[in-house]
């Protein structure tokens, strides 16, 4: 399976989001939590820029996401701001409010929010608020324990473990940028999200 996938837009206001249409997967967490890491991990290409300065990504980027032969683009990815970063959670909070918020709370075509959280340290207080703000809003989503090829089989099973009886209602997958480990499991739920309109 090879997967195409373009940018399509980035996005700093309600305004500029393209309008509703194919099916929308949100990738959320924290700032250091490797979300361009998975991103590109799934689609196969660098698509999403990594950088090592936390909270870089200031806006709602838009990626197109087709599979090879495929006339149309089939899904669209979208990477949010990261949050918890100290040194700009104040601009960080007050851009949520005015257009990631309404990103999450209207947007009638995101069918899917993968919330990623690092497996390797202890449950944040962010990352339970916003699975918190998901649950209340009715979003699917799935938490993806970022970074897993870090731990020890063993490590990994108690933190997994601990992940379920913190979140108990929150399907957890385990992924691997690095390794790959995870990246079938995450690519099924996200095909199951879209209603299997997608032949990704």
């Amino acid at each position: 399976m090879r997967v195409l996938a373009r940018f399509l837009l980035s996005a700093s206001d309600v305004a500029h989001f393209p309008p509703p249409g194919l099916p929308e997967v949100a990738f959320l967490g924290r700032s250091n939590v490797g979300k361009s890491s998975v991103i590109n991990a799934l689609v196969g290409t660098k698509l999403a820029r990594t950088s090592s300065t936390p909270g870089r990504t200031r806006s709602i980027n838009f990626f197109e996401i087709r599979l090879a032969g495929q006339p149309k683009p089939e899904l669209i990815f979208t990477d949010l701001p990261g949050y918890g970063y100290a040194k700009i959670s104040r601009e960080i909070s007050q851009e949520w409010g005015r257009f990631i918020d309404p990103y999450l709370d209207g947007r009638s075509s995101l069918a899917l929010c993968l919330a990623l959280v690092d497996s390797n340290i202890p449950p944040q207080q962010s990352d339970r608020q916003l699975l918190e703000f998901l649950a209340a809003r009715g979003r699917p989503h799935v938490m993806v324990a970022t970074k897993s090829d870090r731990l020890s089989g063993n490590e990994l099973s108690k933190t997994l473990r601990r992940l379920g009886q913190e979140y108990p209602d929150t399907p957890i997958v385990p992924f691997s940028a690095k390794t790959g480990a995870g990246k079938e499991e995450l690519w099924r739920w996200i095909r199951s999200s879209s209603g299997d309109k997608a032949a990704i």
